[in-house]
């Protein structure tokens, strides 16, 4: 009878200890844990409509697409890297541009590419807010005519 309570005992060491990891990893003191500020996942430009798959080609249907090359300090990886090439469409209006998109726009440090983590409304009107996904803190506003392209495909 012994030998039960103590296996039981470990049990329940055991499942309380996953219960502390879960709440440690849940509040990032692990250091396990994935940031919340940038998950949103980007808005989803194409429908199955735009691509055409064939034998031995792929076809995407896009207007007012432009392509992109990533050049910088690797911000973006894992997700963009300087080998990788972005199609990226030009919007129309600040409507175009969703919190998760990765934009490319214009800075007084050149041009960047970065996700948008907030869009928000002030006295200027429309802006948004950008982070590298590697990056600790935001850009600051960005706004509308800065915006040369939303991404929507990454080719590797």
């Amino acid at each position: 009878m012994e030998k039960f309570q103590k296996i039981e005992l470990s049990f329940l060491v055991l499942i309380l200890a996953f219960i502390v990891f879960l709440f440690l990893y849940s509040t990032g003191i692990t250091g396990f844990s994935v940031s919340n500020d940038n998950q949103n996942a980007p808005y989803d430009f194409l429908s199955n409509d735009n691509i055409m798959v064939f034998n031995n080609s792929l076809t995407i249907n896009l207007s007012n697409y432009t392509l992109v090359r990533f050049e910088g300090t690797g911000s973006m990886l894992p997700v963009l890297s300087e080998s990788s090439t972005g199609v990226g469409i030009i919007p129309g209006s600040a409507k175009d541009v969703h919190v998760g998109d990765i934009i490319n726009f214009e800075s007084d440090k050149g041009i960047i590419v970065h996700r948008v983590i907030e869009i928000g409304d002030d006295e200027l009107g429309t802006y948004f807010v950008t982070k590298g996904d590697n990056n600790n803190v935001g850009d600051g506003k960005v706004r509308f005519f800065q915006i040369r392209s939303v991404l929507v495909a990454v080719i590797y």
